[in-house]
């Protein structure tokens, strides 16, 4: 790992005995070894979208956890969030044990965070919104898990062909996945409801805490990569 802070989980803890987990997973910068800015909009966005779940899944055991990086940039080789992603989920299994199912939720470079973590045992679904997937990202390792992608079709940070592409090849890799496209750009700002229930309607089902909506069950059964929302 880069030298610097530790990461932080930050959590509040359910009403009720812990069934699933769900971490979330803020965006960043190409490089850096600063620290997340604390008002940074990558990371207000996500804090936004783990409590809307929260709320949603007050009452169904969900234990929503909120990653904080040590630094703010992916650098290269170091791969900073996905290292902290991985710490992060063994954190989880150190506090949850070994069974409970953990879905994961990330924004840009989270989103590339999270689905290279996807083939962790612990992980049952993905959920990346806009995620940043260069070409050549691994795929090979989401083989059986299920991912859901969202992406504005008007993002100019990353360019929505990135996750199409990286959505193909999974697919052909034997991932369950889906990929859905709204109206606007990266920030999640512009129909911020649409993004929050999407999010939500993928962590409950991935927990195993609630059925499958029924359009993004078929998206998912036919393997769509290109579903507007």
């Amino acid at each position: 790992m880069t030298a610097g802070s530790s990461p932080v989980l930050e959590h509040v803890p359910p009403s009720r005995p812990v069934r699933a987990v769900a971490v979330f997973c803020h965006g960043g910068t190409v490089a850096s070894v600063e620290p997340p800015r604390e008002r940074a909009l990558s990371l207000l966005r996500m804090r936004a979208v783990e409590q809307f779940v929260r709320r949603a899944a007050a009452d169904r055991g969900l234990a929503t956890y909120l990653l904080r990086y040590r630094v703010a940039g992916w650098n290269g080789a170091a791969a900073d969030a996905f290292a902290d992603v991985r710490w992060a989920l063994a954190d989880i299994r150190g506090r949850h044990g070994d069974e409970v199912p953990v879905v994961l939720v990330g924004h840009s470079m989270g989103g590339r965070a999270v689905l290279r973590a996807g083939g962790d045992p612990s992980v049952r679904a993905v959920c990346a919104l806009a995620p940043w997937t260069p070409l050549g990202e691994p795929v090979d390792h989401l083989r059986g898990r299920t991912v859901t992608v969202l992406h504005g079709r008007g993002d100019r940070w990353v360019p929505a062909e990135l996750s199409a592409e990286f959505a193909a090849r999974a697919r052909s890799a034997g991932a369950r996945i889906a990929r859905f496209t709204i109206a606007g750009g990266h920030s999640m700002v512009r129909r911020a409801p649409v993004w929050h229930a999407f999010v939500r309607d993928a962590v409950l089902p991935g927990a195993g805490l609630a059925p499958e909506r029924a359009d993004l069950r078929a998206a998912l059964d036919r393997g769509d990569l290109a579903v507007p929302l």
